[in-house]
Formats: C-alpha cells, structure tokens, sequence
C-alpha cells in the first residue's frame, strides 16, 4: 500500500478547450474558435466538483482568452482555493514566437488573470511544453515579466516536444536569478530509459497500474513530489469530433477519454495531491542545477 503522507504531489489542469490543443493547428485556425462549440464551462464544473469531492486544490494553468470569455468560471476557482495560473493567451508555442512577442503575450495574459482572478499568478505552462534549447530565453522573459516559476519542460524525446537531457526535478534554469525555478513534467527513470509519468495523453496510454507504479516510484525511489497533469477535454468523450484528423493524431486525442474519470478518482484515492506553489515554491528543494 501507498503511504499517501509520505509525499505530496502536484495535480494541475490546462485550462484548453478541445479545439485549442496545438495538434489541431493544421485543422483548425484560431480565426475559427469563435465559432465552435465550447465544452470548457461543462467540463470545468465537473472538475471542480470532483476536486472539491476528494479535497484536493490544484493548479489551473488558464488560457487568456478562456479567462476573457469566462471570467466567473476563473472566479469560481480562484473562490474553491485552487492556484491560478498563466497557460498565454491563445495556446501559441514558444517555439512559433519571438522573444518580444513572447514577453508580450505572458505579460499581458499574467495581468488579464490578475484582474480577473483578484490573485496573483505566479506560474506559467507553455503550450506544448514548448520550451526547448532553440528557445531558453523564454525563461528570462518569464522572469521579467514578473513569474516565480515555469512548468515548460518535458526532459524525454518527443516529436513535438522535449528536452531529453534536462533536469528530471526542480532546478534554476536563470544563472543571475536563482529564486526562479522551472518544474519539469515528470518523468521516471527505469534502466536509464525516462519514461513520461506526468499525465496526459500518456495516462490515458497507460493502463492504470502503469501510471500508479510510476508516480510511486517518485516518491518512493528519487524521494521526490510528482507533477500531473490533464486537460479538460480529457474528461468528454462526447466533445464535437473532428473528421479531418490525421491517424496519429486521431489516436492520441480521443483514446480512452471515457477512462479518464474513473482513473482520476484512483489516482486521487492512491496518492496525496495540492497545489504548485504549495509543494515547490513555500517548500522548494530544488537540485541546485543550471542547465542551459
């Protein structure tokens, strides 16, 4: 059995709608998000009704332009005692930016949440856990624009993502800012091989045991708290299907999105959760790496 006190880990949620996921790119234009069907009201009470069901509080990294058209949902869980969050405004990788135009949409989509959300925000989530080596600066201009951590690097290989050399836990990745910290997606290492444990598609991969083993092994083997993450669309399988897809992409959205639930409620059953800034801003113990 899982001794849930021994460690606390880090439940977040991607405030996206279905049609904003960067796989839907080709697919789907941002001019047409206006038009579309939105899940995320619908979703977002079940989730916070789950969360508030098992006493958990989590981390909400939120879109701008959901927090804009949504603002009494942002409210609400700000009011729940959930931390909110910074995802940008409109799901843009760091990758497709330059470091202006980055700076821009993280200052601008921290101070639309703020005013929002009547809290500060204090963290950040690129889209696609796109920070990669083409674009480390990206650290700097979250710090300047006024973040105390980023939770942008996913340290595995990955086609749209990834830096697999990367810290596994907390580090700084600022030389002359020490007190900012990047909090990579979590990852097991089995034989040398890391393995993604973080969430996301890879937990409706797996089965369930799988992802149990994993984050235990976290906490019990490397003595460190687990990140996981999901989406809202993960918990709709009844969300507007898209015709157009490519195979892969397909797979990868709409597996087992009717598992998702039932597996959450293990999850939060077989571990302990809280939020970010709880677990590794007030209780940080970061590996005191630099990695560049």
């Amino acid at each position: 059995m899982i001794n849930k006190k021994t460690f606390c880990n880090a439940f977040t949620v991607d405030v996206e709608d279905y049609f904003q996921v960067s796989a839907f790119e080709k697919y789907i234009h941002r001019d047409d998000w206006e038009r579309l069907p939105c899940r995320i009201e619908k979703n977002m009470e079940c989730i916070l009704a789950l969360l508030d069901q098992y006493k958990i509080k989590a981390t909400f990294f939120t879109l701008g332009w959901i927090a804009e058209r949504y603002p009494k949902l942002i409210q609400e869980l700000v009011a729940c005692g959930h931390e909110l969050a910074s995802h940008g405004y409109s799901h843009v990788r760091v990758t497709q930016q330059n470091r202006t135009n980055f700076f821009d949409d993280v200052y601008r989509t921290k101070a639309l949440l703020e005013d929002i959300g009547g809290v500060e925000v204090r963290g950040y989530r690129a889209a696609s856990y796109s920070i990669d080596r083409t674009c480390l600066w990206a650290h700097a201009a979250l710090c300047e624009a006024g973040y105390f951590y980023s939770s942008s690097i996913y340290p595995v290989h990955h086609d749209l993502y990834g830096i697999p050399d990367a810290p596994r836990f907390v580090y700084q990745p600022i030389l002359d800012h020490p007190e900012f910290i990047e909090i990579p997606i979590t990852t097991t290492d089995f034989f040398g091989y890391r393995i993604p444990a973080g969430g996301g598609g890879y937990f409706r991969f797996y089965p369930y045991w799988f992802s149990r083993w994993a984050i235990k092994r976290v906490n019990e083997y490397d003595k460190q708290s687990a990140l996981f993450y999901f989406h809202p669309w993960e918990l709709d399988p009844e969300q507007p299907k898209q015709t157009r897809l490519n195979l892969k992409t397909r797979f990868r959205h709409y597996l087992n999105l009717h598992r998702t639930e039932s597996r959450l409620r293990q999850l939060f059953v077989d571990f302990q959760w809280d939020r970010m800034d709880r677990i590794f801003l007030d209780n940080a113990v970061i590996s005191g790496e630099h990695h560049e």
